[in-house]
């Protein structure tokens, strides 16, 4: 995709959406760390249908850490891996805690450093709490980013440096929403929506006439 292209695709998709959002609910940044904690190999809506319990009795690492592991598995247990997780979410809740004053910290080493934190989830804290036009690269990013031809690359990695380096500066905020909500309601894996893609014209993608209406 030729860097007119991709400014087009940009250029249309914030025409439909000027302030694309996290379909993750929360209301502060330490709910927002804990809900993508919990969204690895989950969907956005199985974590908000937990979450909307567990926030409502404790939504602080310390209130989290009162619940103890049996407590806060009662309440993730419909999420998948839900026991890792929750050792995880009290692990961070406790580093929190010991180093960084109960708050989220707004650094990618700090974020890191978390149990259960992985550069993807550092990523969208970074994006969504602190502004940083940051990619996280999860299977929509990836996929739509090999098959539209906007960033290739064999690895989330490679795949997250070359939309840094290609997708235009004013984009670069939102970027990571915009993809994201495209993979998941209009680039999807099996078949693509390709007949009602507003981007289709400038999407390398070459198998259209196999992609469902």
């Amino acid at each position: 995709m030729k860097p007119a292209a991709i400014a087009t695709f940009f250029a249309t998709l914030q025409a439909a959406n000027p302030n694309p959002q996290t379909e993750l609910e929360y209301t502060s940044v330490f709910e927002l760390l804990a809900a993508v904690l919990l969204s690895a190999q989950a969907t956005d809506v199985g974590v908000n249908k937990a979450t909307r319990k567990l926030f409502v009795v404790a939504n602080t690492p310390q209130k989290i850490l009162a619940l103890g592991l049996p407590g806060l598995e009662d309440y993730l247990k419909t999420i998948g891996l839900f026991r890792s997780k929750a050792r995880h979410l009290l692990q961070t809740c406790a580093q929190l805690v010991e180093l960084h004053h109960s708050e989220v910290p707004n650094s990618r080493e700090a974020l890191e450093a978390l149990p259960g934190v992985g550069r993807k989830t550092a990523n969208v804290v970074l994006n969504v709490a602190f502004g940083e036009p940051t990619m996280a690269v999860d299977t929509h990013l990836f996929r739509l980013g090999n098959r539209t031809g906007l960033a290739t690359g064999k690895t989330p990695l490679e795949v997250e440096r070359k939309l840094l380096q290609r997708i235009p500066t004013e984009y670069l905020v939102h970027a990571h929403h915009w993809l994201i909500l495209h993979g998941r309601y209009i680039c999807k894996a099996r078949t693509p929506l390709c007949t009602k893609c507003s981007v289709a014209a400038v999407c390398g993608y070459t198998l259209k006439s196999g992609a469902t209406s």
